[in-house]
């Protein structure tokens, strides 16, 4: 399963998030593979795509950062497994 997890981080926790990144690298832990990770040009705000058979995990990896920054996961399709459920909604 694909999840996008979008993250912003404060002013106030900026130094901490970046010291906290330097050091472990933003690694997810053990049961989800990060696909890609994506930071904002001149923000404090980023996504990343990760996969997981379980969304445990996931939520490990929310708690593991949201101490420092506020995080927002969606469960993701792909192209492939959302186009028959648009022909479906669309009557095809």
């Amino acid at each position: 399963m694909l999840f996008i997890v979008s993250w912003k981080i404060s002013s106030a926790n900026r130094n901490s998030a970046i010291e906290r990144f330097l050091k472990t690298g933003g690694a997810p832990p053990e049961g989800v593979k990060m696909l890609g990770r994506w930071h904002a040009v001149g923000g404090a705000a980023g996504f990343g795509v990760a996969e997981a058979n379980d969304p445990v995990p996931i939520q490990k990896w929310v708690l593991q950062w949201s101490d420092l920054m506020t995080m927002e996961v969606q469960a993701a399709l792909t192209d492939e497994q959302i186009a028959p459920l648009l022909a479906a909604a669309a009557g095809r």
